[in-house]
């Protein structure tokens, strides 16, 4: 029970406490003042110099903020005394949950962790009014405390005034003001299972808390819950609104401090790296109801894990984060193996690009009529919430051109700009994409380039470390085999459903998706690997000798070259190593020369064609392209006008084209703005 004291008893106490452990912390702060307004406390430290205050602090928070800075007041220093003070790292008994706020903690000093979702800008709010009596001219000072002005009915003689009542003119320019900002706190999306909505909760801050917060970022507020009155026009309603009035906020800086790993784990997590069978149960932990696609759970699992980022002396950051897109026939299980890695990764969420806009994956500044008063929020979206996640996004290929172009710094520089309503923000995105898309045709054709399957532009596409298409080929003992995993599946889950005690082991994850959680957690928190003398040497040989060996094509860009290391740098973390081996790099090699067999291989030629990706045109097609470019300029110069189309294909037919190639080859140069249709039915070179 908490005792109950006098304000001046409180007073004395915080006086003794700040005199007796905080007069070094209040001098610093003075000399750094206005840079530094507050004093800044850990509640273990109150507590343990005097346990009631403590106690108390956390019951009666109003009153004991209040008390602490009028004691602050008394103490002598030099300069400016801090204005504030604010506790932080408060008891775990204090820690809420958004979605379990009750009126049992209206006017605790509780701490609720989140995920921020939309802030206000920042604001003048009115702290005390100065009011001009209509009647006698007195100006009469009112302390405000709530978010509508409260004017006096009458001026007061205490104050000077008439006594009378009266109308009054607030003096703006007199009063006093402070910065006011308020966000929205949503509840982290790793803590959401089963799809529940996730709960938010209005936060206030005032002063110096305003301005450091952004959309995406993980905070643990400090704060009194209290609430807020709700009307219905001019009707007030017997049901109010949550609201927490910030005393501090901390930043979570370290990944995924929000998972809490005890020293039993730690321990079960190292053995589990040590185990020579962890590819193996790793992969067959990944989605094990669904059939095959070895290489690619391999590719998903290392995209778990992820490589290193890497921060260089002139501020540039080069991503650790994988890519990887899936293409498939309709019914290949894409959007369930998007699904279980959204739910086995460490901050992911999983949405769809047919029902998301620019703002729903990237960020956004809206105007908001509720929560912002008519002003503008920035507001964060999927890339910004599953920042250091994965972002699991299915049919990207739906999305509109103008949203898929917001994709592309947030793939590349991991960030996202927001320039709109005099709002000018950088969100960071510092997350892995895993995409699926369906071939524009319905299903996948091995033999015709990707970038003329899809409907994704090829700057999009070469984004991607890794491109896996998920097809559906009659195979007669592959066909038996999937039908006998599916209905030993379906067998199975009628079963489980029944709590019949089964054998599941080709369906039963080798490693618990929630033991495999904090595993994949454990992992991006403490191991940084670099990569070793002999992996740097057997990359750069591959990457030279591929190179060197492919006379007509390019095999591989720097893009790819970094897409290994990536790769590689995965492998070490998932073996909790903070070394790259070659075997690493081995298997770096292993599934990037399985993903370019599958979609950049130049079938006349037997070899890796990475323009296949990145432009879409073969050598072959562009061997004749050139062809035609020459044929255009040649008639261009004869008649001294734009090539007639007819006279085109007769030319081209005489090197040896068919007609329909290169109807087809015109029609793409002109979609790449190599030519231009000057006329109706004839072209010319763009560059000429």
């Amino acid at each position: 029970m908490t005792v109950v004291m006098d304000l001046e008893t409180l007073v004395e106490r915080w006086e003794r406490f700040f005199q007796d452990c905080c007069k070094d912390k209040i001098e610093s702060a003075a000399l750094l003042y206005p840079e530094k307004k507050s004093l800044v406390l850990k509640h273990e430290d109150i507590d343990r110099y005097d346990s009631e205050l403590g106690e108390y602090l956390l019951d009666k928070p109003y009153q004991a903020i209040y008390a602490a800075e009028e004691a602050l007041k008394r103490i002598d220093v030099a300069g400016e005394i801090p204005h504030h003070v604010r506790v932080r790292e408060l008891p775990e008994a204090t820690r809420v949950e958004v979605r379990d706020l009750r009126t049992s903690h209206l006017g605790k000093f509780i701490s609720v962790n989140g995920l921020v979702k939309k802030v206000t800008e920042v604001r003048p709010k009115l702290q005390d009014a100065l009011f001009e009596c209509q009647k006698c001219g007195a100006v009469i000072k009112m302390t405000q405390s709530e978010n509508v002005i409260i004017e006096p009915t009458e001026c007061p003689a205490d104050q000077g005034g008439c006594g009378r009542q009266s109308s009054f003119k607030l003096l703006t320019e007199k009063s006093e003001f402070i910065d006011a900002q308020k966000l929205e706190l949503q509840e982290s999306p790793e803590g959401m299972r089963g799809g529940a909505q996730p709960m938010r909760i209005i936060v206030y801050m005032e002063d110096d808390l305003v301005g450091d917060i952004v959309p995406g970022d993980r905070i643990t507020v400090n704060g009194i819950l209290h609430v807020q009155a709700r009307r219905r026009g001019r009707m007030k309603l017997t049901e109010f609104n949550k609201v927490i009035d910030a005393n501090s906020i901390e930043i979570k800086e370290q990944a995924f401090e929000e998972i809490f790993i005890s020293e039993e784990e730690e321990q079960e997590i190292k053995k589990l790296s040590e185990d020579p069978l962890l590819h193996e149960k790793i992969r067959h932990s990944v989605a094990p109801t669904i059939y095959g696609l070895d290489m690619e759970k391999d590719a998903l699992a290392l995209q778990l894990f992820g490589g290193v980022p890497k921060y260089m002396p002139d501020e540039t950051r080069i991503r650790g984060d994988i890519h990887i897109l899936l293409i498939g026939d309709p019914g290949t299980a894409k959007s369930q193996l998007l699904r279980y890695i959204s739910q086995l990764a460490p901050r992911s969420i999983y949405t769809s690009g047919k029902s998301s806009s620019a703002a729903g994956l990237t960020a956004s500044a809206v105007k908001s009529d509720e929560f912002g008063e008519g002003g503008w929020t920035l507001e964060a979206g999927a890339l910004v919430i599953a920042d250091l996640g994965i972002a699991c996004v299915d049919e990207l290929d739906k999305m509109a051109p103008k949203d898929r172009d917001a994709l592309h710094q947030a793939m590349e520089q991991q960030e996202i700009s927001v320039a709109k309503a005099g709002i000018n923000a950088t969100l960071k995105s510092r997350c892995a994409l895993l995409g699926a898309a369906n071939p524009k045709f319905g299903r996948f054709d091995d033999y015709a380039p990707i970038a003329d399957q899809i409907n994704i532009p090829p700057a999009l596409l070469s984004r991607f470390d890794l491109i896996f298409p998920v097809t559906d080929k009659p195979d007669k003992e592959r066909d038996d085999e999937m039908a006998g995993h599916i209905l030993e599946v379906h067998k199975y889950g009628a079963m489980f459903s029944h709590d019949e005690q089964v054998e599941m082991d080709k369906i039963t994850p080798a490693i618990p998706p929630d033991f495999m959680r904090k595993y994949i957690a454990y992992a991006k928190r403490n191991v940084f690997p670099v990569l070793s003398e002999e992996a740097i040497e057997r990359i750069k040989n591959y990457y030279v000798d591929m190179r060197a060996k492919a006379k007509e094509t390019i095999p591989f860009t720097p893009r790819q070259l970094e897409a290994f290391i990536r790769i590689a740098e995965a492998s070490a973390r998932m073996r909790l190593s903070n070394v790259v081996t070659v075997e690493d790099a081995d298997k770096a090699i292993e599934i990037v020369e399985y993903y370019l067999t599958k979609v950049g291989m130049e079938k006349d030629l037997d070899s890796f064609n990475i323009d296949l990706i990145t432009t879409g045109i073969t050598k072959t097609q562009k061997d004749k392209m050139k062809v035609i470019t020459q044929i255009i300029r040649e008639i261009c110069r004869e008649i001294d006008a734009p090539a007639p189309i007819e006279e085109i294909v007769t030319r081209a037919q005489d090197e040896g084209m068919e007609k329909d190639a290169v109807e087809r080859l015109i029609e793409k140069m002109r979609r790449e703005g190599i030519i231009y249709e000057a006329k109706l039915g004839r072209y010319s070179l763009t560059s000429e």
